[in-house]
């Protein structure tokens, strides 16, 4: 039983239930607040539903939001992207690595006004070689005396094969070791089924090994064959065989008549049109024809028709040999690692950077460029004074020598060894005897410009590099040459390129002193 309502009513008396006793303030605020963030659940759910919803309320009033949120935060990102579908994928451009793209053109063309306009410094062929070096200088010591030979143990028949100076590498091993073996050294073709040949004679092979194995063969046969011959001989032997090795390649081998006229004939010339310099002139050995350029697997241009040429040019000179299954090129790792061929414009830009003016004489030794008429435009924009074989001499001239590259290449020798600087862009035997031979005709320094391409790679790709710090930078480059220059040999570098101290004797200071006053 409920007791009725006595207070006054509409006409109509319902039950009411006792009131509530009154709370505090704090309570009743705390409830309003609840009941204020308490979800209202949705009607028509299932009951997973009802369950989530009654779970989110019970996390409300317990105050457990914050205590959660992490999770609820990953619970709705799974849910979204389960639902979701991403159908834009985001593309991620990744930039070339500093110094893999060739873009020398663009750098020779923001940097040319300010190249020509500079005229800072005197023209580095005259201030050029001023390391000093605390060893004194060096001369030739070869000795050229004979006293008559003992009775030959026999013949030593050799191919002396390749191109120009494989062919000098074959001669000169091959009197060390026909000197060493008391052999008779014959280079002339005959017969070959009478000659012995023993192709068990390994590359690079040390002096002991012929002197074991071979010279009883030779004390036998009488006549044996040894081809080829230009890497057989190793570059760590006694220096009774390297001073052979020296009297061959520096003063008993020399060019034909025909060649060594001609080509005394053209260092006449340059000198006489590098009289501004005191009769100095550069020499550069550039190696930037078709077939070097597709070897090297470097992009240029990255035109299609410099693609289709290379391709041809590598299947022509190398028959699949880039197109093996697995075979993979990278253009841009060889050019950051220096192993492309500078370009005309390349090698222009780093001169004119060195110091020197553009009125400095450049003789240019090289085959044939690989689209001269557009590569070779910047060079002669920088260099106007330059010239080649073909420019120096007449068709006349030239027309013994044309068909052969062998004697083409002598003469290109000639010229560059006499010339005040020698720059060697890619390597090879040629730079190889010839930085030999001028630190033996130049008191030991080679007076070379060897650059550093993988900085080049890097100085070239920089968009920003103004002229003044790619000049500090090249100055640098020169220097480090300069003090190069004077080497001594170790035991595996070849006797070809440093000649000090098997061949030549330090120059005493009675005899520097006696040089000063015949100047």
């Amino acid at each position: 039983m409920h007791p009725l309502n006595r207070l006054p009513s509409s006409g109509h008396s319902t039950p009411s239930s006792p009131q509530s006793p009154l709370r505090s303030p704090r309570l009743r605020r705390g409830q309003s607040k609840a009941r204020r963030f308490s979800p209202v659940q949705p009607a028509g759910r299932t009951a997973a539903q009802r369950l989530s919803w009654l779970f989110l309320s019970f996390l409300l009033r317990r105050q457990g939001l914050f205590l959660f949120a992490p999770l609820i935060y990953i619970s709705g990102m799974l849910l979204y992207m389960g639902t979701a579908s991403f159908d834009v994928v985001p593309v991620i451009k990744h930039r070339p690595a500093p110094g893999s793209v060739y873009r020398s053109p663009q750098l020779y063309a923001k940097l040319r006004l300010e190249m020509d306009a500079d005229n800072s410094s005197v023209d580095a062929i005259s201030t050029i070689w001023k390391n000093s070096y605390k060893g004194g200088l060096w001369k030739p010591c070869v000795s050229k005396s004979s006293e008559g030979l003992p009775e030959s143990n026999g013949i030593i028949y050799i191919e002396a094969n390749g191109g120009l100076n494989q062919q000098r590498t074959s001669i000169c091993n091959a009197v060390a070791v026909a000197g060493y073996l008391n052999a008779t050294l014959l280079i002339p073709n005959f017969h070959y089924h009478s000659i012995w040949k023993d192709p068990r004679i390994k590359a690079w092979s040390s002096i002991g090994y012929y002197r074991d194995t071979v010279l009883p063969k030779l004390l036998e046969e009488k006549v044996i064959r040894i081809s080829p011959f230009a890497n057989r001989l190793s570059f760590d032997a006694p220096p009774a065989v390297q001073r052979l090795r020296c009297l061959a390649n520096y003063e008993a081998l020399r060019f034909s008549s025909p060649i060594l006229t001609l080509g005394e004939s053209l260092v006449t010339r340059m000198r006489e049109r590098s009289g501004a310099n005191g009769g100095k002139y550069v020499s550069i050995h550039l190696r930037f024809e078709e077939d070097m350029v597709a070897f090297s697997c470097c992009v240029f241009d990255g035109g299609k028709q410099e693609k289709n040429d290379m391709d041809a040019a590598r299947e022509r000179g190398w028959k699949g040999k880039f197109t093996k299954p697995g075979r993979v090129i990278r253009p841009g790792v060889n050019r950051i690692n220096g192993k492309c061929p500078l370009t005309p414009l390349e090698v222009g830009l780093m001169l004119r950077g060195m110091g020197f003016s553009k009125n400095t004489s450049i003789f240019l030794a090289s085959g044939k460029i690989y689209n001269a008429e557009k590569n070779m435009a910047p060079l002669l924009e920088m260099f106007p004074n330059l010239q080649t074989k073909e420019t120096l001499a007449s068709e006349e001239e030239l027309a013994p020598f044309k068909n052969y590259s062998s004697r083409m290449a002598a003469i290109d020798y000639t010229v560059c060894l006499h010339s005040e600087v020698f720059v060697t862009t890619q390597g090879g035997n040629f730079p190889h005897f010839l930085v030999g031979h001028r630190r033996y005709l130049y008191g030991g320094h080679a007076k070379t410009i060897k650059p550093d391409k993988r900085k080049l790679a890097l100085f070239f790709d920089n968009p920003n590099i103004g002229w003044k710090t790619l000049k500090r930078q090249l100055l640098s480059m020169r220097s480090h040459s300069d003090s190069k220059g004077f080497e001594l040999k170790r035991p595996n570098d070849s006797i070809y390129s440093f000649p000090c101290p098997h061949c030549m004797c330090r120059a005493n200071r009675t005899d520097q002193s006696r040089s000063s006053r015949a100047n």
